[in-house]
């Protein structure tokens, strides 16, 4: 496993990632392309998706049992208690983040990392080490009331329907409970969308990382990104929407692909970092 490079290289990206990285092998062009963005990169946002963390056992996006967890049709009963039991043993409880999730750890740490932004509720970014993360979705680790909106663990509800509680309700009001995540057709929070804008148009590169970017407004920061001048490198295993109009395109498993780019060493430059900023200050 390729450790991050922490030093900066004032060479030719293109010579050391064919004899450094991955010692002397053949490489893909795209590949090269993408490891010259991240390497002359000053400011780097990042947008993850589901494909992050399918090396760390979770489904990906759209199988039943990711589907646990999102919120079901809340006014009918028995679909709550389903949901409540296909979330007792749910593989998210016990995964752990993987090299993907360390390498944006480490891209972090580089000191260019501008922003963490996941549609995944999963919580393995900031159970990686991650600080820096916007949860555009929600979490499936926290439980909201709908009536009176108090907010608990979900590890604390979960312990309720283990001891036989088939549908949990609000210990406060008794009202229908829910994760805090954002389910199909709900908004995304006002003031977490807006932040998530202001760091695409606050970067130089916008790093993409398993999303098929076929959700919105979530795929819209990519088009945003690149209208501000942003470079965009999308590393998906499967096409996107957004493929044409990427300064690069990497189809490994992601898992591979960002320790590798993370690993590039840093291109020194006095060019100073002109974005679109914060729009509040336009």
């Amino acid at each position: 496993m390729l450790a991050a490079f922490t030093g900066t290289f004032s060479g030719n990206p293109r010579k050391w990632w064919s004899t450094t990285l991955w010692n002397g092998g053949a490489v893909g062009a795209r590949m090269v392309t993408a490891s010259e963005a991240v390497a002359s990169a000053k400011r780097i946002t990042v947008l993850t998706g589901a494909g992050v963390s399918t090396a760390s056992g979770l489904p990906d996006f759209g199988s039943p049992t990711a589907a646990a967890l999102l919120d079901p049709d809340l006014t009918d009963p028995e679909a709550r208690r389903t949901t409540w039991r296909a979330r007792l043993d749910h593989p998210v409880w016990t995964a752990s983040p993987n090299a993907a999730h360390r390498a944006l750890v480490d891209l972090e740490r580089s000191g260019r990392l501008r922003a963490l932004l996941t549609q995944n509720v999963d919580g393995l970014h900031q159970r990686a080490g991650s600080t820096s993360v916007v949860e555009l979705h929600g979490s499936i680790h926290g439980v909201r009331c709908v009536a009176c909106d108090a907010r608990t663990p979900m590890t604390d509800t979960l312990a309720r329907a283990r001891r036989g509680e088939t549908d949990p309700t609000c210990l406060t009001c008794g009202g229908v409970l829910r994760s805090t995540t954002v389910s199909f057709g709900e908004p995304l929070d006002s003031a977490v969308l807006r932040t998530a804008r202001t760091a695409v148009l606050d970067c130089d590169l916008l790093l993409v990382a398993g999303t098929s970017l076929l959700v919105a407004p979530a795929a819209d920061l990519v088009g945003l990104a690149a209208r501000a001048g942003a470079s965009v490198v999308l590393c998906n295993a499967e096409p996107t929407p957004f493929d044409a109009s990427a300064t690069a395109v990497v189809r490994d498993p992601v898992a591979h692909s960002l320790p590798a780019l993370v690993a590039v060493p840093v291109i020194e430059s006095d060019r100073p970092v002109r974005t679109w900023g914060d729009p509040s200050t336009w």
